[in-house]
């Protein structure tokens, strides 16, 4: 069984993927960059740019019945790693104990010229 999820609280896909696909057991959610739903802005700063990546991360999960609870695995794609400090104490806002397993990596770039990306993994 492959489901798409697809919600207007989260940003579109801006080419050939789907925002997640639920799986029955699993739901695998692709890379949310910080970008608005309702206006299409990108916020300025790495804190508020952590922030509206996991709201559409929190939508995406919300569409498929699922809460923030369920993730059991995320990885966090930052522009440049000085900003894993300020990225880390959003995310410890949004996610408890017992917390997923994580990736945190630094890449070139990402989409937009935003600084954080951010996927998830969540069981049913």
């Amino acid at each position: 069984m492959k489901k798409v999820i697809a919600t207007t609280a989260a940003p579109g896909a801006i080419g050939p993927y789907s925002q997640a696909i639920d799986t029955g057991s699993f739901v695998y959610a692709s890379g949310q960059i910080p970008i608005n739903p309702a206006t299409g802005e990108i916020p300025e700063g790495i804190t508020a740019q952590t922030e509206q990546s996991l709201a559409n991360v929190c939508a995406i999960l919300e569409a498929a019945g699922l809460t923030v609870a369920n993730v059991v695995k995320t990885t966090v794609f930052l522009s440049d790693m000085a900003n894993f400090g300020p990225m880390n104490e959003v995310y410890g806002k949004v996610f408890t104990e017992p917390y997923p397993a994580r990736s945190a990596v630094a890449v070139r770039e990402l989409p937009k010229g935003v600084l954080v990306e951010i996927e998830v993994i969540a069981v049913r």
